[in-house]
């Protein structure tokens, strides 16, 4: 009944339309909030799981979906750490700016 995988690609398909709107805001906000790279990573890791599957067992298609998924979450984990890094600089320059220093911990000086 379900051997084509009708339901698998349905899945992928919606990931697939759901994940550029996440690259997007990422993009624009050049901000972390909201986000998890943990998270991030972990999906990164489930699309790897579904790839080696799909290579080694059940050789398909589909597997272009999980490879398409895990290209966009890619580019939304560099784009968490870009927005790491800007939020940092933003940060020290803040700091700077008020005559204020951080030390390694976080605290002000």
């Amino acid at each position: 009944m379900c051997s084509t995988g009708i339901f698998e690609i349905i899945m992928l398909l919606c990931f697939s339309a759901a994940w550029p709107f996440s690259i997007a805001r990422s993009f624009r906000s050049r901000s972390t909030s909201g986000k998890s790279l943990v998270f991030l990573l972990v999906i990164l890791a489930g699309y790897a799981a579904g790839i080696v599957h799909k290579a080694n067992c059940n050789r398909d298609p589909v597997i272009s979906l999980y490879i398409f998924n895990g290209s966009l979450v890619l580019i939304d984990i560099l784009l968490y750490l870009r927005n790491r890094i800007v939020e940092r600089r933003a940060s020290v320059d803040s700091s700077q700016v008020h005559g204020r220093t951080e030390n390694t911990r976080g605290e002000i000086e």
